[in-house]
């Protein structure tokens, strides 16, 4: 292997990594808030988050630089509520906050990464144009 194939190849597993843990964080919200551990019985309408999440997903899935830049930031909202929650909530619902947070972290750790090789590249771009 070459190191432009292992950058290739790791830039692929990180962008895997990012749209896994974004389509888990969407499938942990949507049961969280509707049958595991609703705020109120029967499901709230915290479940709405779910369609947030969602949101940046297509781009996330076809790799789209800008919008796993701002999903990146988006995230954090998710990362707050989990962190909030964890230190509140009671029982499943503890568990399940963190697991919020875990999965954020993920996301975020896995897009920042995935996005490096592309910001050195900008900024070597741009050095040499001045």
């Amino acid at each position: 292997m070459t190191p432009d194939t292992n950058v290739v190849t790791g830039s692929r597993a990180l962008a895997l990594t990012s749209a896994g843990s974004l389509i888990a964080l969407i499938i942990l919200c949507a049961a969280w808030e509707l049958w595991l551990a609703p705020v109120r019985p029967g499901g709230s309408w915290l479940a709405l988050k779910t369609l947030l999440l969602a949101w940046p997903l297509p781009g996330v899935l076809r790799r789209n630089r800008y919008t796993m830049q701002w999903a990146s930031m988006f995230i954090l909202l998710f990362f707050t509520e989990g962190i909030v929650r964890a230190t509140s909530d009671v029982g499943l619902s503890r568990s399940l906050a963190w697991g919020e947070v875990a999965l954020s972290v993920v996301f975020f750790s896995a897009t920042i990464f995935y996005l490096r090789p592309f910001k050195r590249a900008a900024k070597a771009r741009a050095s040499q144009s001045t």
